[in-house]
Order: structure tokens, then sequence, then C-alpha cells
């Protein structure tokens, strides 16, 4: 007697957030109890980008959208990296680290009002070249860059400290497939 198929991840449903562009859909989901466990994955996810890799981090206001580009930063950054200052680029749009895995771009692009201004900021370029993680995707809806992942974090709302973390992906995305193990997908 064979398993019964797996059924396909379900994509949780937020009004308030950016619906995936055709063709994505999720891949992996994660109960993160803690802001420890959440960051001890991004540490773990980081180890697994290269130059060309972008992450969209995709949730609500304290989702933990920072908390994750911050670990993936300081990790990328390598020794040391722990103490290093890793701002929030809210105000500045981009913040670029120079790190022994290439360059990362970090972008919140929250402040803007329309996709095009992501194009002024050389983001495109950047995710051809550089490790890019972008929060808030949601302003260059509706169409993703082609060769990310999308990871959406909501809160638990039983337990202010957990999130739940699902990978977002294109069909047979090989970024989706390098990252999803750590998510205990295969």
């Amino acid at each position: 007697m064979s398993a019964a198929p797996t059924p396909p991840l379900s994509l949780p449903s937020d009004p308030d957030l950016a619906d995936p562009p055709p063709g994505w859909g999720a891949q992996a989901r994660l109960r993160l109890p803690s802001p420890e466990a959440t960051g001890a994955l991004a540490v773990r996810l980081a180890r697994l980008l290269r130059p060309g890799d972008t992450l969209l981090l995709q949730g609500q206001l304290g989702a933990g959208k920072s908390h994750v580009a911050r670990a993936a930063i300081r990790a990328l950054i390598g020794p040391g990296g722990e103490r290093a200052e890793v701002p929030s680029p809210t105000f500045t749009l981009v913040q670029v680290y120079d790190t022994a895995s290439g360059e990362v771009w970090h972008a919140d692009l929250y402040r803007l009002t329309d996709p095009a201004e992501a194009e002024e900021l050389g983001l495109e370029a950047a995710m051809e070249e550089a490790i890019c993680l972008v929060e808030w995707p949601d302003r260059l809806a509706p169409d993703w860059p082609e060769g990310a992942v999308c990871l959406r974090l909501a809160a638990d709302p039983a337990d202010p400290e957990a999130r739940t973390l699902t990978l977002i992906a294109p069909e047979g995305s090989a970024l989706a497939a390098r990252l999803a193990p750590e998510l205990g997908a295969a």
C-alpha cells in the first residue's frame, strides 16, 4: 500500500500583503518558537546564499523581516559579524555590505509608492550580481523577480514570541530547492 500524496501547502491569506505572481506557491513552512530560533534559521539560510540570490522578506509590521535580514547579514559578514551594526534601511532605502560571499544589498521598500522607484535604486542590477534581502516586496507587485524566493513571516496570535515562516517560490526554483531543506522540506 502506498502513502497518500502530500497535499500542497496553502498560502496563508493576508489581505494587507501582495499575493505572489502566477506560478508561485508555498513550498515549505516552519514554525519558529522564538526570536532566537528565527535568527538561527536566518543564519543557516545565509550560509546557502550566493551572489545573484534574492530573498523577498514579506510580512506585517513587527513580523520579523528586519530580524531575519540582520541575522543573515551578520552571518554573511563572517567572523565578528555578530557585533556588526546593521541599521534598518527604512530611510536610506538600501544598505550595502561587503562580505566574504560578495556584496549584500539590504533594501526596505516600505516608503516606495510605485514599482518603478525600485529601478531607480539599482535594485534590478544588484539582484543579478549581489545577494539581495528585500523587505516589503509588496511594493514590487505584481511582478517579483523570477529567480527570487519569498519568505513570508507571520506572528502567531497565540504566542507573541513565535513566528511562522512560509517559503513561497516559482515552481522549479533552484533557490527554493536549496533553502527548503532548512525549513524541514525536501
